[in-house]
Order: structure tokens, then C-alpha cells, then sequence
């Protein structure tokens, strides 16, 4: 079956809207079923192998049938850009509420942290991976992927709320002055940016091609394996020891 057209797509979403029409629903899910595809890629790159991605695909549908079901086709907003925020935060949600990441890992890397921090005090400079790794008897490939998957599940597990105009939910709302830029958050903000600035420039030419690809440009590891004539895999590699830098010399 193929994709629907631009006009075939209009009388979709008018059928869906006037009737919740079955068969418009089912071709419009369709269409934008690659946007989970998509979110469930970029997102499982900090994700350790015990993650199924079956299961995040299924929290990314849920995404898409919610935006399906609350998109507005007469709001000056695309529903691709909608439902990708959906897709997204329906998985990181679903990622929050189970503790996915193994124990083991959990204690593994508070161990290297440990580690990380004795051999610091006592060279009074930052180690690099291959120490870590030479210290605590492990590949150095383990030491970036035990540590990344970490910080991703701390970062996961802020509460950080999802949500928009059509959320139900328990907010606390404040009214701010967005359009005033305090001087203060200026003055960090373009300090933050200065420091990461630096330091992406001490990673390699492939590193700092595979961030800007990945975070700037928005591909996915397969996508920029393409461009770069190596495998997925390869790409998984650089990133995570990028990543792994970049945290060791940000902190």
C-alpha cells in the first residue's frame, strides 16, 4: 500500500476529525509511522542491549495514536513537528518509569566513578579512558559504555515534565518575563558555550563530525554510517566515546 498523497492525506484528517473514521485513522498512523521508527533509533543510542526496542517502538505508537488523536489540523503547526514531540516523550516517559538499567551496571559505574576521582586527586589531572580501563582491569570500550548509559539514566530520571496546552496532568504554572534575557544567564550561558565550544574542539575529526551529524544535523547512526563509509557500529563507538569526553572534561 502506498503512502497517501498531500490531497489524499486532507480528506484523511477530514474524515478523521468529522468521525474519527477507522480507515482514515489507520492511514494517517501510516504515514507518520516513521517518525517512531526514527525517535526510537536516536533515542536507544545511550540505551544498553537489555532495552527492547520492540518495547520503545510501542510506547513511540502510543505517542503517535495520542497526537493522532489530540492534533488540531487548523492550528499553523505541522503535525509531523507535533507528533515527533509526542513520539519522544511518550518513550522517554515509558523509559522513567522502569528501572532499566541493570544493577550491575548501576554498581560498575559508581566503581569507576570512584576510580575516576582517586586517580584524579593523585595525578591532579584527567585520566583518560585507557587508564580507567587499565586500573579497573576492563576494555576501554566497556568503560564508555557502562558510564553513558549511566548518565543517561540520570538524566532520565529528572522529573522533567512533557507536556503541552492539551496536557491533563498536575502543573504548577509561573508567569516569566521570556522576551528579558537576565544578564546573569547571559553571561553563564555564553561562558557554557565557550567551554563546550573548546572542548568539542579537542576531540577528533571523526568525533566532532559524528556529534555535529548526530546532534546538529539530526541523523541517525545508520544515516551517518552512510555518510561516512563506516558501519553502525563504528558510529556507536565514536559517539560514546565523545560523549565520554566530553563529560570526563566538561566536569
Amino acid at each position: 500500500m502506498s503512502q497517501p498523497s498531500a490531497a489524499d492525506e486532507q480528506k484523511y484528517w477530514d474524515l478523521w476529525k468529522k468521525s474519527k473514521d477507522p480507515y482514515a485513522g489507520d492511514m494517517l498512523v501510516k504515514k507518520y509511522l516513521p517518525l517512531v521508527s526514527y525517535h526510537v533509533q536516536r533515542i536507544s543510542v545511550g540505551l544498553p542491549k537489555n532495552v527492547s526496542r520492540e518495547d520503545l517502538k510501542s510506547l513511540g505508537l502510543m505517542g503517535l495514536l495520542d497526537a493522532l488523536e489530540k492534533f488540531d489540523p487548523s492550528r499553523d503547526l505541522k503535525f509531523d513537528t507535533y507528533a515527533s514531540f509526542r513520539v519522544r516523550g511518550s518513550i522517554i516517559d515509558g523509559l522513567r518509569k522502569e528501572d532499566w538499567l541493570p544493577r550491575s551496571t548501576r554498581e560498575r559505574a559508581k566503581r569507576i566513578e570512584a576510580k575516576i576521582e582517586s586517580m584524579e586527586q593523585q595525578m591532579l589531572r584527567h585520566v583518560t579512558p585507557e587508564e580507567i580501563a587499565g586500573e579497573m582491569q576492563m576494555q576501554e570500550g566497556e568503560v564508555y559504555q557502562t558510564m553513558n548509559e549511566y548518565f543517561l539514566a540520570n538524566v532520565l530520571s529528572i522529573d522533567e515534565q512533557v507536556s503541552d496546552d492539551d496536557s491533563d496532568g498536575n502543573h504548577s504554572f509561573s508567569i516569566r518575563d521570556d522576551q528579558t534575557i537576565m544578564p546573569e544567564v547571559q553571561l553563564l550561558k555564553n561562558e557554557n558555550i565557550a567551554e563546550l565550544t573548546e572542548t568539542i574542539r579537542s576531540l577528533s575529526e571523526k568525533e566532532q563530525m559524528v556529534l555535529s551529524l548526530f546532534y546538529y544535523e539530526e541523523l541517525t547512526l545508520t544515516e551517518i554510517g552512510e555518510v561516512m563509509s563506516l558501519s553502525t557500529s563504528r558510529i556507536s563507538q565514536i559517539h560514546s566515546k565523545a560523549i565520554f569526553k566530553l563529560r570526563t572534561l566538561l566536569s
